[in-house]
């Protein structure tokens, strides 16, 4: 089932009303169903009935819809006379030109994303067409303002430095949170969901986001097609949580994110941070199966992939053969080697977080420190311009300059300066040229998400032929490079090899300059041999084609399963469930409770008719109205099931003459108030109490907001007050702990939400379940109705003896209901939402 249209979820999302109208411009949809084309505007229900049929009507094609903030397409616009005319090309810079990369003609790639060049509004189904005939790209157009605002504004001045560690403390520092420029974002995800729309065929696509610019694209998607098959790739860093939990929309943009099938990232690191943010901040657990880290989200499981991503190989090594390529060699090699100078190479982004200033003043400590370089190594600096905008771009340029002219006037004589900074935009071979020449690459960033600089130049190092000839090298099979890359890169992982360095360390920077100068031919060979086997392996090909068959393994039981769509705005989010799993109708058992004579009704206590966010868990006195109103009619026998000790739930519940009560999961047992306490397992020696309470009085003093229940026949230890990821942590090793140390004991040791319990072995609510319906079948009254509610993994023993007792106990044509509360994977076939809705149902 398709939820309703989400046109009003911007405004739910700021909670204002937008100061700027939403894009309604759609170009002619693309024939998605054999026989149909649309090129009207259909409204969203009858865009949900479309959809609903494609899986059956459309001929079977695997097809990836790619969605990045920009398109991998260059555009021109050309003149002739009179008639102007654009031009494209495909962008050989951008990483998502994945259909070469993908290797397999049986699948489709389409592309949506924004142009880099404005293009005028009457010019735009044009260049829709153009883009979607030749190119397979939908463009998305983007009034300047709103733009400005998304990309410059949010984008880059909020998220971008908050996910490279910068905290927003003053104004002029990172950027204070600005809720029209949120807006912004958020309209322009929409905008990119409407254009998906126009393309999509929901029912067999795969949709594969890209980076921080469309983060809240998944909702959108989610929204409008449940069962829409979503990956999403962060290409940025994620930050710790002490950094990411001071944005204001933090929670909008994790729920947005866990909208996806599956999240990827660069690094274990970048990942554990999101899993932190998820833990902390939304009380999600995740677990690893058999490699694959999963979090549980109301049914669905959404997966974390950790894969670098690599660079375009058959690319790099065209332009390697290039005549163009060869010719800038053979001048750089006259430019330096031939004038018995080595070349440094750094090559980054004009930004504030690519340290290149650092990476200047450590050339100036090498030269300070070893004046036998001088005259003699030249570092060559190419500074791309920069993508961002803003004051702190415009220090971070004059910085370098002033440094590089400072180092160039202190150290530099005639026809030699040591840093020869290039600002200009270079061509891909002219870049590709300096890889070939340089002895050395030198990446000092202080925070990137990837960095592929290092990857490109030892392809280029690697060469071929020809360049060999040019460079001389003679008949050797072995090439040589050395590496010198920050710690705080997401490649540095990948490239063991390297030097790896704190870029905030000057001195330990001209150190490592100095080893790769003075490293010897053969442990340059060594490390380039390895490193060009990593590089030339996993490359952008095998990235994609590796997060496409995890994103179709995530998604590969969507059709068997039941969505419903729960929420507004950004906080909306699906829940899957089995086909047979449906909510209880109050009609249907109330109709069953009214023709039925023998009731047996058990119910949990904690989270079932109490909430677990409680602070008091004592029963209000409409509770206990309540269950007398249910003991009183001799038809039905009520039992209260809890893990609470029999002290707690006889002086809670003394009102209740004829409730029947089990306390500490049922190993304790009484049918009446007056009767005799019974336990449903024989009586145990808790001498191991002697064993275990020592080892959780350790972790209690280790682990602040912890405390330990004792219980008669169990031990619990509860961190729900501490600190989640710490709390998790000393569970596991306290579970380890336990089972340990009472390995000969006749007990249990299991962990759930917020605890680890100790417990007789045997000992279970099932076993109550299975008591209670025997002993009203030797009374001669098996039951023809059963209710049973709970909440947690402890009920799951209950709900399937029931379930498994209908050619028991249970009358053949009995009803039985076993409910569990909201809707999540369970044994039981039917759920109820909360505990007001289960409160109403026994009234």
């Amino acid at each position: 089932m398709v939820s309703r249209s989400y046109s009003n979820l911007v405004e739910l999302a700021s909670g204002e009303t937008p100061s700027f109208g939403l894009i309604n411009r759609r170009i002619p949809r693309i024939m998605t169903v054999a026989g149909l084309i649309s090129d009207v505007n259909v409204d969203d229900d009858q865009v949900e009935s479309v959809a609903s049929d494609l899986s059956s009507s459309s001929v079977h094609r695997d097809r990836i819809i790619i969605v990045a903030n920009q398109l991998p397409i260059k555009a021109q616009k050309n003149q002739d006379g009179n008639r102007s005319f654009w031009s494209f090309d495909w962008d050989e810079d951008s990483l998502l030109q994945l259909k070469d990369g993908i290797g397999d003609e049986d699948i489709e790639v389409i592309y949506v994303g924004c142009l880099k060049e404005d293009v005028p509004l009457n010019e735009q189904d044009e260049v829709s067409m153009i883009l979607l005939e030749n190119y397979k790209c939908v463009p998305t157009f983007l009034p300047p303002e709103m733009f400005t605002k998304y990309y410059h504004g949010f984008c880059k001045q909020q998220l971008w430095p908050l996910f490279h560690y910068m905290l927003p403390l003053s104004p002029g520092l990172g950027g204070r949170f600005n809720r029209s420029l949120w807006q912004a974002y958020v309209s322009v995800n929409k905008i990119f969901a409407d254009r998906i729309m126009e393309v999509i065929n929901p029912e067999d696509d795969y949709v594969w986001i890209h980076d921080y610019h469309l983060m809240v694209l998944p909702t959108f998607l989610r929204k409008r097609f449940n069962r829409v098959k979503l990956g999403f790739f962060l290409h940025s860093p994620f930050p710790s949580s002490e950094i990411y939990k001071t944005l204001p929309i933090r929670e909008e943009l994790l729920r947005a994110l866990l909208n996806s099938d599956l999240i990827g990232f660069h690094t274990f690191d970048y990942a554990r941070h999101f899993l932190s943010c998820c833990s902390r901040m939304l009380g999600l657990t995740y677990e690893s199966k058999r490699g694959y880290i999963g979090i549980e989200y109301y049914g669905r499981t959404v997966n974390i992939k950790i894969l670098p991503v690599g660079i375009h190989m058959g690319q790099i090594q065209s332009v390697l053969r290039l005549r163009e390529t060869k010719e800038k060699v053979c001048e750089l090699i006259q430019q330096f080697s031939d004038q018995g100078r080595t070349m440094l190479l750094g090559v980054d982004d004009m930004d504030i977080f690519k340290g290149i200033s650092l990476k200047l003043l450590a050339m100036e400590q090498l030269l300070v420190q070893h004046p036998e370089y001088r005259g003699k190594v030249v570092l060559v600096q190419i500074a791309n311009p920069a993508r961002g905008r803003g004051k702190d771009v415009k220090e971070m340029q004059d910085e370098t300059k002033a440094t590089a002219k400072r180092v160039n006037e202190t150290f530099g004589r005639p026809g030699y300066d040591p840093v020869i900074l290039i600002e200009k935009p270079l061509k891909f071979y002219e870049r590709v040229a300096y890889y070939v020449v340089a002895e050395c690459c030198l990446v000092t960033a202080v925070r990137d998400g990837m960095n592929l600089i290092p990857y490109e130049y030892i392809v280029g190092r690697q060469g071929n032929e020809t360049l060999d000839k040019v460079l001389k090298v003679g008949s050797s099979p072995k090439k040589k490079s050395t590496l010198v890359v920050s710690e705080f890169i997401g490649c540095s992982p990948s490239l063991s090899g390297a030097i790896r360095v704190n870029p905030w360390n000057i001195d330990a920077v001209a150190d490592a300059m100095d080893s790769a100068l003075g490293m010897a031919d053969s442990e340059k060979e060594l490390r380039h041999e390895k490193h060009y086997r990593y590089v030339s392996t996993h490359d952008v090909g095998y990235w994609a084609r590796s997060f496409l068959q995890d994103l179709e393994r995530a998604c590969c039981d969507h059709v068997r399963r039941r969505w419903w769509g729960i929420g507004f705005g950004l906080s909306f989010k699906v829940v899957a469930l089995d086909p047979n799993f449906r909510k209880l109708s109050m009609d249907h058992i109330v109709s069953a409770y009214k023709r039925t004579t023998n009731r047996a009704i058990l119910l949990d206590y904690d989270g079932t008719l109490m909430p677990q966010v409680s602070i008091d868990k004592s029963p209000i006195i409409k509770s206990i109205e309540i269950l007398n109103s249910l003991c009183k009619d001799k038809n039905n026998v009520v039992f209260l099931v809890s893990a609470k000790s029999r002290t707690t739930l006889s002086e809670w519940f003394s009102p209740c003459e004829n409730l029947g009560i089990a306390a500490e999961h049922g190993y304790f047992l009484r049918m009446k108030r007056d009767d005799e306490w019974e336990t449903c397992v024989p009586a145990t020696d808790c001498s191991w109490k002697q064993i275990a309470v020592p080892v959780m009085k350790l972790y209690t003093e280790t682990t602040d907001g912890s405390t330990i229940e004792d219980k008669e026949t169990a031990l619990v230890w509860c961190y729900e007050d501490a600190d989640p990821d710490f709390g998790s942590c000393q569970a596991k090793e306290l579970l380890d702990h336990l089972e340990s140390v009472l390995a000969n004991e006749p007990v249990t040791v299991k962990s759930g939400q917020n605890y680890v319990e100790v417990k007789p072995q045997g000992v279970s609510k099932g076993l109550v379940a299975k008591r209670l319906l025997s002993s009203m079948e030797e009374k001669g009254m098996s039951p023809d109705f059963v209710l049973c509610i709970g909440d947690d993994r402890s009920d799951e023993d209950m709900f399937e003896v029931i379930t498994s007792s209908m050619n028991g106990p249970i009358a053949p044509k009995a009803e039985v209901f076993a409910c569990t509360v909201c809707r999540k994977p369970s044994k039981a076939k039917y759920y109820l939402d909360d505990t007001a809705e289960i409160v109403r149902l026994i009234q």
